[in-house]
């Protein structure tokens, strides 16, 4: 089942949190047209044409939701199919052998209607307010690409999966500082097509905005939930082949993403080990602390002989709890992630 919008409504008028426009009451809507690329996705292709079918949307208008299915082999056309019937915001256009994504994304340029585009992996579940969110920042005309906020949701209890957390929440933090998207964009139609040797779609209409002079903006309130590699090889594959795409895109056309600025990683990838050895610290003293609270324990009851019937108050925990509640959740309220969930 699809997530509920995470937040209320921003208020109209003004500027959002992401750094974009909220139109005004009296200015058009902001049409676009959605494309989701399908590769034998027959799991999670229902749920996530559900999900886009119950976004909410305020400022933002979906014209269209446009699949193109690439050699599948599985019921992911059916499936298609039988929404089509019931919506026709549906279209499907279906390849008969598998061709690439790019091929697949160049499919569903020719077919756009708006100018604004959001394209979407076709393994993913986008959040309830995701397409708000990333086509709402396009009332800056300046705006020429947005992306949304990855969130795995593999389990973090084994190896790969916590790699997999701790990839995104890394890329999430270079994100706010230097846009670097994927698995769900949204961009002008500043171009008919992609080149077919292109393999880092995202990377290249990244590219291409910026060569025109637009911005590219991070939406880190626009969540989209993917599911990451869950293998020791599947997790080499992706990171592999990623790699080697935007080397190749930095090698023909010059453009550089930020994850392959390694100065810029290396910075976001100090805070995260500085906050990995802050906690082994503060588990270190607490165990000091809690040996320490032990001995004295000891003492009183083998040495002292007091069984501290009439305790030894803390007099630090006497205070008014539901005042300190509050006050504590306005400072959890001023914490990055908080803010996100805010938004």
């Amino acid at each position: 089942m699809p997530s509920e919008p995470t937040s209320a409504p921003p208020a109209t008028g003004g500027v959002d949190h992401s750094g974009g426009k909220v139109l005004d009451h009296h200015e058009p809507k902001l049409r676009c047209s959605v494309g989701v690329t399908a590769y034998n996705e027959e799991a999670n292709i229902g749920p996530l044409l559900e999900a886009l079918l119950k976004q909410y949307l305020r400022d933002v208008e979906i014209s269209e939701i446009i699949v193109v299915a690439s050699g599948c082999t599985d019921r992911t056309v059916p499936i298609v199919e039988s929404y089509a019937a019931e919506h026709p915001l549906i279209k499907l256009f279906v390849q008969p052998r598998r061709e690439g994504k790019t091929a697949a994304i160049n499919v569903f340029l020719a077919h756009a209607q708006e100018d604004i585009c959001v394209l979407e992996s076709g393994d993913t579940l986008p959040d309830g307010m995701a397409v708000e969110n990333l086509v709402r920042m396009f009332a800056d005309p300046a705006v020429g690409m947005t992306g949304a906020h990855k969130i795995p949701v593999n389990t973090p209890d084994h190896l790969v999966g916590f790699f997999t957390h701790l990839r995104l929440r890394l890329e999430h933090q270079l994100c706010l500082e230097i846009p670097r998207l994927g698995e769900m964009i949204a961009f002008r139609k500043v171009f008919d097509r992609i080149p077919l040797d292109v393999a880092m779609d995202e990377a290249f209409v990244e590219a291409l905005v910026v060569q025109r002079g637009m911005s590219v903006r991070y939406a880190p309130d626009a969540i989209v939930y993917n599911m990451g590699p869950d293998t020791v090889r599947d997790f080499v594959r992706q990171r592999r082949r990623n790699h080697a795409g935007h080397l190749y895109l930095k090698s023909k056309y010059g453009y550089a993403v930020s994850s392959i600025q390694n100065t810029r990683v290396a910075k976001v990838a100090f805070k995260e080990l500085w906050g990995a050895i802050q906690l082994v610290w503060t588990l270190f003293l607490l165990g000091v602390l809690e040996m320490w609270s032990r001995l004295l324990g000891w003492y009183d009851f083998a040495i002292k002989q007091d069984r501290h019937v009439v305790w030894d108050i803390a007099w630090s925990q006497k205070t008014d709890v539901g005042a300190e509640r509050k006050q504590t959740a306005e400072k959890d309220d001023l914490r990055p992630t908080a803010m996100v969930r805010k938004m």
